[in-house]
C-alpha cells in the first residue's frame, strides 16, 4: 500500500477520515464512523458538482430539509449522510451510475441502522427535499433553474440559503443532531 494515499483494501475499498476511521465503502455496517465523521464531510463537500452562485454545502442543505418536514427531525438531518463518505454526485450521473445507486443504498441503511432511524420517513423527507430543492434553485443557480418545480406542483420551502462557511454548517449541523436527540457528538477532533 501506498503511504502517501488514504486508501486501503481489506475487506473492501476503504478510506479513512478525518477521525482517523476507516470506512470500507463496501461494508459500512462494520466501519466505524460517528456523528462528527457526518458532520465533518458533508460540511465540506458543494452541492450541485460545485456549479452554484457560492459555495453550498450538504450540511446546510440537510438543516434546511430537517427544518421543512413536520415530523422525523432526525432523519430528515441524516437523509444525505452518505455523501459523507462518498460524495455528491449529481443526480444525471447517478443515473449513468447503477451500481454506484447499489452502494450509496447499502451506506444509508448502514447509517439508519446505526443512528436507530425510522424507515417509514423517506416518504416525507422526499416532499421536503424537493420542496427546499426548488427554493434553494431559485437562490443559488441561474435564473429558471427552478423550472421544474411548478408544473410539478412543488411549494418552494420557506428558507433563506446563507452560504454557511464549512466549520459554520458542520457546527449547526452538530448542534442540530445534539438538539434532536440529546446525544453529545463524540470524538471531536
Amino acid at each position: 500500500m501506498n503511504p502517501n494515499i488514504a486508501i486501503k483494501v481489506k475487506s473492501g475499498p476503504s478510506i479513512m477520515l478525518a477521525s482517523g476511521n476507516w470506512f470500507d465503502l463496501l461494508d459500512p455496517w462494520n466501519s466505524t464512523f460517528t456523528i462528527v465523521d457526518i458532520a465533518q464531510g458533508l460540511s465540506n463537500i458543494c452541492r450541485y458538482a460545485g456549479q452554484c452562485k457560492k459555495f453550498y454545502s450538504v450540511a446546510e442543505h440537510s438543516l434546511y430539509v430537517s427544518e421543512a418536514v413536520e415530523n422525523y427531525k432526525l432523519e430528515a438531518l441524516l437523509h444525505d449522510a452518505a455523501e459523507a463518505f462518498l460524495g455528491d454526485i449529481t443526480r444525471p450521473l447517478k443515473q449513468l451510475l447503477p451500481q454506484y445507486k447499489e452502494i450509496e443504498s447499502n451506506v444509508e441503511s448502514a447509517i439508519f441502522s446505526r443512528f436507530h432511524l425510522d424507515l417509514n420517513a423517506r416518504a416525507e423527507i422526499k416532499r421536503a427535499d424537493l420542496r427546499v430543492l426548488a427554493a434553494e434553485q431559485a437562490q443559488v443557480m441561474p435564473e429558471g433553474t427552478d423550472y421544474w418545480a411548478r408544473p410539478s406542483n412543488i411549494r418552494p420551502a420557506d428558507i433563506e440559503v446563507r452560504f454557511l462557511s464549512p466549520v459554520a454548517s458542520r457546527e449547526r449541523f452538530l448542534s442540530k443532531f445534539l438538539e434532536l436527540t440529546g446525544a453529545p457528538p463524540m470524538l471531536q477532533f
